[in-house]
């Protein structure tokens, strides 16, 4: 049974930093590209960041460039999402989910397992 877990959401003020993490099972994870999306109320799901299977090439939005930075430990079959200088706008439900391939990538629909969110709520 794959699982993906996340966890390190919560409550910041802008301006703040959280790490997120994601742990998975079930997959063999040095198999597997690895996202992280967000989705706010009433809002479509949304790409984040993304980080190729052996982790030499990550990819972001366009909105988190330079204050996010998505990483993987294969040992411990975990990705992480560190989240610097965060913004209101950036509060949402955090999503992480994989897929089996070689190259990151930013579709939604490419990813066929995922966490069940946590959430990331940033105070003015």
């Amino acid at each position: 049974q794959v699982q993906l877990v996340e966890s390190g959401g919560g409550l910041v003020q802008a301006g703040g930093s959280l790490r997120l993490s994601c742990v998975i099972s079930g997959r063999t994870f040095s198999n597997l590209v690895m996202g992280w999306f967000r989705q706010a109320p009433g809002e479509e799901r949304d790409f984040v960041a993304a980080i190729s299977r052996g982790g030499s090439t990550t990819n972001y939005a366009d909105s988190v460039q330079g204050r996010f930075t998505i990483s993987r430990d294969n040992v411990k079959k975990t990705v992480y999402l560190q989240m610097n200088s965060l913004k209101p706008e950036d509060t949402a439900v955090y999503f992480c989910a994989s897929a089996v391939g070689v190259s990151a990538r930013r579709k939604r629909l490419e990813y066929d397992y995922w966490g069940q969110g946590t959430q990331v709520t940033v105070s003015s």
